[in-house]
């Protein structure tokens, strides 16, 4: 993890061939909710990709390095204080040693992150 106690996996569960969903909670009284932004925190975008990134990890079973970022869409804010957990659906494709990773976050049917993007096997 690269940011220490930031967030916590509650359940990743493969659904169907390629396709999984993980339930995360945040770690409300982090830091980094403290400076981003003081008495109003939003998740960061950067920390929305990088769960995504260690969730690809945990699928994979191995370390990956981003390669590129397809498309990416930041289409509402997340406040967790008012909402704390966040469901990741990850369709995830390995060819040799390429994972490609289509990605949704949502929280209560509210669609925060839709991202495709490419990693190499480190």
């Amino acid at each position: 993890m690269l940011i220490d106690n930031f967030y916590e996996v509650v359940n990743l569960e493969e659904t169907t061939a390629n396709q999984y969903t993980a339930l995360v909670r945040l770690n409300t009284t982090h830091d980094v909710f403290k400076g981003h932004f003081p008495n109003n925190p939003v998740m960061p975008g950067i920390c929305m990709m990088q769960i995504i990134k260690e969730l690809s990890e945990s699928i994979s079973k191995c370390e990956l390095f981003m390669e590129q970022v397809i498309n990416v869409k930041f289409m509402a804010l997340i406040n967790p204080e008012k909402c704390n957990e966040l469901t990741f659906s990850l369709q995830v494709d390995e060819v040799d040693e390429i994972v490609k990773v289509k990605s949704t976050i949502d929280f209560v049917g509210t669609i925060a992150l839709k991202m495709s993007s490419t990693y190499n096997k480190k």
